[in-house]
Order: structure tokens, then sequence, then C-alpha cells
């Protein structure tokens, strides 16, 4: 009979692997499906024929990920592959990033809502500038939990030798970036040893596999302790029947929690007022948390429409006209000082200019540059000018409210992702 232990629920799991090219990222990824038994009996067979045709012996678990005709004939991954799986303690959503560098704007969309990065390193070649690349990309991006793996062991004979150098060969990056949380794991994905089973050829190694810390991983409570912060997607008003009165105020919930009687402040307006009601489904709920898609009911009668944000008026925003922002571009056209965007933040839309660029950031010496232009991939720190204010908190301190997008207003092209640095208020 199962007991309340094997029932745990350690929640969902965001993760995305990177590193340089034929690291082995999609092979990892087919090796974690294949033994933790997350992939169909008819999608194994469908593995194996392709792995036939292709003239191999033995089942290419790296096909698993490499979704596009591209990549299966490059044999190398270009687009940020997502996959779902779950075991009997969590769920979880990975995405295997693009190891070139000309794809750096995929490995920043993976890593935009990642809880974790798995950065594989090929224990042959050691660090190269594309692991640097994307261990800061990494920290960049506000993710807290970092795996190196060191892959492919089975090519060095195991030794353990070779695992620690490559440790003593990261660590001086990982101390500038100052990463919270890093764990070290050997492994072979093609053999599967230390991924989900431990193997026989890492005895020396007594850590955790690379499953078990993925199982065990403590995501800190920040989204449900962060302030309140609640897009308004849609005001709803049947005036229909019974609701004739009826006036809610319908999104998701992207961090904190909120429950009747609860002060809150509508923004860019800063009127301040109280939660009446919080409506799931029809039903009244004491607390509405991060992630519910609800209906807000407020006390008072106020002029709230799409784009406004209702956030816990204890720590509330302050509306800004101009923000200081990391930004990756994504645009094939380069970014020019002066340039005249659109930036959605949330529900919210604005036209915005760039200001300044105000330095390029080096990927390999870590370092900010002066810089002209943006060209595609390239990540920088700059000033936009909002046409209208916009309530944005820092990256650091709110993820979802710290982050936005810019949209070319002529094509209607995504160009850019950002991350609110700081604000002033104008």
């Amino acid at each position: 009979m199962m007991t309340q232990d094997h029932l745990v629920d350690n929640g969902l799991l965001r993760f995305i692997t990177c590193g340089s090219v034929d690291d082995g990222k999609s092979t990892l990824i087919g090796r974690l499906l294949y033994d933790s038994k997350a992939i169909l009996a008819d999608a194994l067979d469908a593995l194996a024929a392709s792995s036939r045709k292709r003239g191999l012996e033995e089942v290419d678990l790296s096909l698993l990920t490499d979704g596009l005709s591209a990549e299966r004939e490059q044999g190398i991954t270009i687009d940020v592959a997502y996959r779902y799986f779950s075991t009997g303690t969590r769920k979880y959503i990975l995405a295997d990033a693009p190891g070139h560098e000309q794809y750096t704007r995929n490995m920043v969309t993976g890593a935009s809502t990642a809880d974790l990065a798995i950065v594989l390193i090929d224990a042959r070649k050691g660090v190269l500038p594309q692991t640097r690349r994307h261990m800061t990309l990494a920290s960049l991006m506000g993710i807290r939990h970092v795996v190196v793996a060191i892959n492919k062991m089975d090519l060095v004979g195991y030794d353990e030798g070779v695992f620690r150098r490559i440790q003593a060969e990261v660590a001086p990056l990982v101390r500038k970036l100052e990463i919270p949380h890093l764990q070290y794991v050997p492994l072979s994905a093609l053999k599967g040893d230390m991924v989900v089973e431990r193997g026989v050829n890492l005895a020396w190694f007594d850590g955790p596999t690379l499953m078990e810390l993925l199982e065990g991983v403590d995501l800190d409570a920040r989204d449900l302790d962060a302030p309140f912060r609640f897009p308004v997607q849609l005001v709803c008003r049947p005036r229909t029947g019974g609701l004739l009165d009826y006036r809610g105020y319908q999104g998701r919930i992207e961090s904190g929690s909120v429950a009747p009687g609860d002060a809150v402040t509508l923004l860019p307006s800063g009127v301040r007022t109280t939660v009446r009601r919080v409506e799931f489904f029809g039903e009244d709920l004491a607390r509405g948390v991060v992630g519910q898609s609800v209906t807000l009911h407020l006390a008072d009668e106020v002029d709230v429409s799409r784009g406004d944000l209702i956030a816990g008026s204890a720590g509330a925003p302050v509306p800004v006209r101009n923000l200081d922002a990391t930004l990756c571009w994504l645009g094939e056209k380069p970014l020019d000082p002066g340039s005249r965007l659109v930036l959605r933040h949330g529900t919210r839309e604005v036209r915005a200019k760039v200001q300044e660029i105000l330095g390029r950031f080096d990927l390999q010496a870590l370092e900010s540059l002066p810089a002209s232009e943006l060209r595609m991939n390239d990540i920088a720190t700059v000033n936009l000018r909002l046409q209208q204010p916009v309530a944005a908190d820092p990256h650091g301190w709110v993820r979802s409210g710290g982050s936005f997008i810019l949209v070319d207003e002529a094509t209607h092209a995504t160009v850019a992702a950002g991350l609110v640095l700081a604000q002033e208020n104008y």
C-alpha cells in the first residue's frame, strides 16, 4: 500500500540545458526521458526506426529533442526544444537550448522562465568560451540554481582527476558571477552513468545523480512571498440576467498572493482600494496564489482597464517613464540609439525610445564595453524613454514584474527581451 512518503509533490521545475556544440545536451535530455520511463512505446518505436535509417546500431536518444529536420541533418540543435514529463515527486518542463553563439537569442528565450540551468561540459575539452557565455547568460537571466554537468566521462576513462581539474577551471567564473546555488556532477549521457541511475563506473563520486539533484532542488518560495502583482487582462461586465452590477478584473497572479481585505494599489493611476472577493471559476477563494488565473472584485468602483496593474499596496512599484535595463537584442536589423519601438510589460503596451546604449556586455571578458549599436545576440545595458509610465519592478526582486519585450512597430516582430535593472521617477 502507498504510504504518505510516496505522495510527496515537489511541484513544477522548469530547467534548461546549455553548453557548447557537441557537449551532448540532446543526448542527456533523451537519457533523462528514457531512464525515467517518460517515453511512450510508439515514440520509442519511431526513435528506433529513425536511428536505423541513419545507420546506427543503438537508439540515438538525442533525436528525442532534435525535433527540427534541419537539426537532424546537421546534428546540432538550432532551436529551443521543449519537453514535458513527470516523475513520482515532481513535474518538469525542460528546454534544450542551442550551443552555437549565433543562437544566443534562443538560449535567452529558454532561460527566461527557467528555475535551474544544466551547463554541460565535455570532459575531453574542459571549459570553452561558449561554456562561459552560457553560465553568464544564466546568471544574467536570474537563474539561481546551476548544475555543472561534466559529460562524456566514458571517453576519459571515468578519470576523477579530469573531473577535479574542470571543477577548478569553473570555480573562478562561479565566484565572479556570484551564482547562489551551484552543484557539480560527473556523468555519461550516452552510457547513462550518474544521470538517472548511478551506474558502476563513477563509484568515486559520492554526490547525488543528476535526477536526484532535479528531484531534490529546493525552489524557494520567492514567487509566493514576493509582493502581489496582477496585470489586468480583461474587465468582465456581463450586464445580463442577475449580473447587471457584476464587475470583475480578470488575469493571472504573476507573483505573491491575495485575499479578501488586502490593500491594493491600481497602477499607473495610484488609486488605493481593497479586495472584496477572489473568484476562481465561480467559487470564492480564501486566498489566490501565484500562477492562478482569477477574477478580482474590488471594494470601490474604480477606473481599471486592460494593461493596468493591481499590486499589493506594501512595496507597490512606482510608475516611471525612464528605465535602465539589460537588453538582449533579437532582431536581424541592428539597434541604433533613437529607435522607436513598442514595449510590452505584462498586459501593458507603451511606445518606447532607446535613449542611450550604456554599454555592451562582453561575455568572454565579463565586462561592459562602449557601443554605438547592437547587433543580433548582443547583450547590453540601455536607457529607455517611455511615452507613458510603466509600473515595473527590478528583475532581481520580482522576476515577472521586471521583464519585458520590445516589438518593432512596423513589422510587429519581437526584437528584444529586457530585464529591468533600475528605475528613476521622471
